[in-house]
């Protein structure tokens, strides 16, 4: 994405493309997919993060059409210029491989699962990265 497109500060860059997600998920954004590139940081220094919308009527009270539903939203925070490279492919390695299996267990996983709200994240620490379920404490990612 040309800079002047992109909102973003000059020492700030995405980790992740658009492609990058779509190609590791297997599928194209839509209704079910939801993708958005943040302007600014978490405070908590989150890169990566996913979020389940259960199929509950509750979601609509909170402006959520139906159709919004079952539905997984993943957000990409900025990382300065100088350490995108080494956490684009940390990520690409390890956490999308990882979204991909999340994504398909809130699919198809069971209906307990799918009809609470789930959280998936990631952080970039020091070469490493620490990795959040449902707003727990990170923790670093256990490699195989």
């Amino acid at each position: 994405m040309p800079a002047r497109n992109r909102r973003l500060p000059q020492h700030l860059s995405w980790p992740l493309t658009s492609t990058d997600i779509c190609s590791a998920l297997g599928e194209t954004p839509s209704h079910a997919l939801q993708l958005s590139f943040f302007d600014h940081h978490w405070t908590d220094g989150t890169l990566l993060k996913a979020r389940w919308v259960p199929p509950t009527s509750s979601n609509y009270g909170a402006g959520l059409p139906s159709d919004r539903w079952s539905s997984v939203w993943i957000t990409v925070a900025p990382i300065p210029g100088s350490e995108r490279a080494a956490a684009r492919q940390i990520l690409r390695e390890q956490a999308l491989p990882e979204l991909r299996n999340w994504v398909e267990k809130a699919r198809n996983g069971s209906e307990a699962w799918a009809l609470s709200r789930h959280s998936i994240a990631w952080r970039y620490v020091n070469r490493f990265l620490h990795l959040s379920h449902d707003q727990q404490p990170y923790q670093p990612v256990k490699l195989p």
